[in-house]
């Protein structure tokens, strides 16, 4: 059975979530004796099993949801032969859904987000996200399986989609890569970055979007104890206003307090992994959130995390065990804003304060973290079950 994926994102093009799923993916499928092609934005690799598509000269500078349709039609011609073609993101899923029209194979779609739950793409896109919209849309009405990353996300992929057969969406946990994922003490790496791995601090890493609540930790982070450190590995902004707005909250935030460290670039793991294993928690303030790889990364790591009680978060977050749940009540239009957002941010910083100022505790919750992980959330396990959807279907 040979099994074409299709993802924007893979080695050395990752910026997201979406990406260290497929990367992980790919190689646990390999190890189960699939027969993985990999087909993938960006510039040429040299991993033997996979190609590269770049956007086609004269659509250089177009929409980028045009663009994104450029490329999908090159790999839709190179999928012939293939048993079965899974794609990832919206990016990839015209892709896959017009390779299964032209060779009649089965199509199967893993949801990282959706895009009716993400309408401030808009800012970015334009009518781009109209595009993109349609692409997802009409690839999941007609997909074999539709894989959704956690129950939460299973949820509003139907009512998203109301058309859609429950039988057809399936569920299969992210996961995280027990073996490279695991505590590193290194404070040469945590004062190079500026932090001072004596004071406590909440660590909160994603990129600059809408959807991970960056403003309303900002606003939270206020209210900490002064002696806490606020470090933000956050960049990849979607648009200048967004940025704008962050740039504006940490500047205010820094006039407050010290100890408030913006880490704009990505980090290269083994960074990640010593300013994860330094922190007292983890924050996850997203008001959309399929599941959170970045989740795993920091229980992995052995710390605790505080997140939104909100998408699949509450399926990685055992409250009160691994860390805490924060509530939230969100308006029903799509964008998960909260209704109160001032209420929001008092029970987001009551609950970081709640771990930073008992640390015996923090440790006992990343320790029954990385158990959590280890028991849950491998990528052998997962590619088990991805396997047994494509053998469904072939």
């Amino acid at each position: 059975m040979r099994v074409d994926l299709i993802s924007r994102e893979y080695p050395p093009e990752i910026y997201g979530g979406a990406g260290v799923h497929v990367t992980e993916l790919v190689r646990a499928l390999r190890e189960t004796g699939t027969d993985v092609m990999v087909r993938a934005f960006g510039e040429p690799r040299d991993e033997p099993g996979v190609d590269s598509y770049r956007v086609p000269p004269e659509l250089a500078g177009s929409n980028p949801a045009l663009a994104t349709l450029g490329v999908d039609l090159q790999i839709a011609r190179d999928v012939e032969g293939a048993d079965l073609v899974h794609s990832h993101t919206w990016y990839a899923n015209a892709a896959g859904h017009v390779a299964s029209l032209l060779y009649g194979i089965p199509h199967v779609v893993t949801a990282h987000s959706l895009e009716p739950l993400r309408p401030w793409k808009a800012e970015q896109l334009g009518g781009g996200y109209r595009l993109s919209s349609w692409i997802e849309s009409t690839a999941f009405a007609s997909a074999a399986k539709v894989i959704a990353v956690s129950e939460g996300m299973r949820r509003d992929i139907l009512r998203s989609y109301p058309f859609l057969d429950e039988s057809k969406v399936e569920v299969v946990y992210n996961g995280i890569n027990l073996k490279t994922w695991t505590p590193n003490h290194d404070e040469a790496i945590t004062r190079g970055l500026g932090i001072d791995p004596v004071r406590p601090s909440v660590v909160f890493v994603g990129r600059i979007t809408r959807q991970k609540g960056l403003p309303y930790l900002l606003r939270a982070a206020a209210l900490l104890p002064p002696e806490v450190q606020v470090v933000l590995c956050a960049g990849a902004p979607d648009t200048p206003e967004i940025l704008a707005e962050v740039r504006d909250g940490v500047a205010e935030l820094q006039k407050l307090r010290s100890g408030v460290v913006w880490i704009d670039r990505l980090l290269s793991q083994t960074e990640l992994r010593a300013v994860l294993t330094s922190a007292t928690t983890f924050v996850c303030p997203s008001v959309y959130e399929p599941l959170g790889i970045v989740n795993l990364e920091a229980m992995a790591c052995g710390i605790p995390v505080v997140g939104t009680a909100t998408g699949g978060i509450p399926e990685v977050v055992d409250d009160g065990v691994t860390g805490k749940l924060v509530p939230i009540e969100q308006a029903d239009d799509g964008t998960g804003t909260p209704v109160d957002a001032d209420q929001f941010v008092a029970d987001l910083a009551s609950a970081l304060v709640e771990v930073v100022s008992d640390p015996k505790a923090a440790r006992n919750m990343g320790e029954a973290g990385r158990l959590r992980a280890e028991e849950m959330f491998s990528w052998e396990r997962i590619a088990n079950r991805t396997r047994e959807i494509y053998e469904s279907l072939v």
